[in-house]
């Protein structure tokens, strides 16, 4: 037992207690945790995932569910009444040409992107690429696209990133050159899209709680700008509008199920390294506690409704892809695995099996060449 000092003894003394009379010190967290967490994982019944809702056609709940995740995005920042699309560079690549544009997101948002076109007579199939968080907040886009027209720094900062998470591929490059047009936007708080003052990795969780104070939510916004940037793709002469996939690694595979469970102006979607359930995701050592990174993927109360791949299940019956690591520290792979079984069960009350790809890589947190083109081969399979 630690020795208590004179003070200390003094005001026992005055209190009227003995040093083994001191009270025990209490708490409620652990690691930010509430320590009954399991007994709120518990609570949570997945009332409006497929499984439990025997009462309902699937069409019916597609309805239903969507309207659910729709009312826990909301409010949406309004539609744009034109694009006003500009051309600001441009840059002949190998097979397509590269397009630094600018162009009117939403009614409050106008923003820069990279679009990519083949060579040769349109339309042609699209897929609008969606970068990871990595807590890497200078580049956007340029995750995805190899920049031009920019600083060396800029350049610099994109090739050290893709050499860490894409296996030093530019992946919206590498679908450009097999015949897609792509289109790469920053997400709020990413790139040109970023803070005046700088990238700051607690400031993400500020502008989380801002718009929250002004009845918004960062993950809400972050997925009808991704609905808005395939809106306005499917708008332009040269995209087959009813050949469009998303595509995502980490955050970026989020952000490709939320958008193909959404809409259907998405007809296929491949998702990275981002597929679990909450059970296996809130524990005491997933980093998905700390909070931080996870305000971009937190969407207020849908968790009292449908677990991930819960929500993810209403892209069905429309080609899916999930890839996950064996090594990945992110996903615990019982998680994946349970999240797989539920995927599976829903494309299978469909007949759609065969639309549906689950598949484990012996990999960390990472996009490799041989799974980019896997994903290649899978949308090569079904927009074109």
């Amino acid at each position: 037992m630690r020795k208590l000092g004179l003070s200390a003894l003094l005001l026992l003394a005055a209190l009227g207690l003995s040093a083994q009379e001191t009270p025990t010190a209490t708490y409620e967290l652990v690691k930010n945790m509430p320590v009954y967490y399991d007994r709120l994982k518990a609570n949570l019944t997945w009332p409006l995932a497929w499984r439990n809702c025997p009462d309902l056609s699937f069409a019916d709940w597609r309805t239903v569910a969507r309207q659910k995740l729709d009312s826990c995005l909301l409010p949406v920042p309004p539609a744009t009444e034109a694009y006003d699309m500009q051309v600001v560079a441009r840059e002949q690549r190998d097979g397509y040409e590269a397009l630094k544009i600018v162009f009117n997101l939403t009614g409050w948002s106008r923003i820069p992107a990279y679009l990519l076109v083949p060579e040769g007579e349109g339309p042609f199939p699209a897929v609008v690429m969606l970068h990871d968080h990595g807590a890497h907040f200078t580049i956007g886009k340029e995750k995805m696209v190899r920049p031009f027209g920019v600083g060396a720094d800029v350049v610099k900062d994109a090739e050290q990133w893709a050499e860490k998470c894409y296996d030093s591929r530019f992946v919206g490059d590498l679908y450009a050159a097999h015949g897609y047009v792509v289109l790469a936007i920053d997400a709020l708080y990413w790139g040109e899209r970023g803070r005046k003052e700088g990238p700051d990795y607690d400031g993400q969780q500020a502008l989380a709680s801002n718009l929250m104070q002004m009845g918004m939510n960062w993950a809400g916004v972050m997925t009808y700008d991704d609905l808005r940037s395939v809106e306005f793709l499917a708008s332009l002469p040269q995209v087959d509008s009813k050949r469009i996939g998303a595509l995502g690694f980490s955050m970026g595979a989020h952000r490709a199920w939320m958008l193909t469970a959404l809409t259907d102006l998405v007809q296929a979607g491949a998702a990275v390294c981002w597929m679990n359930t909450t059970d296996y995701l809130m524990t005491l050592t997933n980093n998905q506690n700390k909070g931080g990174s996870a305000y971009a993927m937190l969407v207020p109360g849908l968790r009292n409704w449908m677990d991930y791949p819960d929500v993810a299940s209403l892209a069905c019956p429309k080609p899916m892809l999930f890839f996950n690591g064996l090594r990945d520290k992110l996903f615990p792979v019982a998680g994946a695995e349970n999240a797989y079984h539920i995927l599976q069960e829903v494309w299978e009350s469909q007949n759609a099996a065969d639309h549906l790809i689950t598949r484990f890589w012996d990999s960390p947190h990472f996009f490799s060449q041989a799974m980019q083109n896997a994903t290649l081969e899978f949308f090569d399979r079904e927009l074109k």
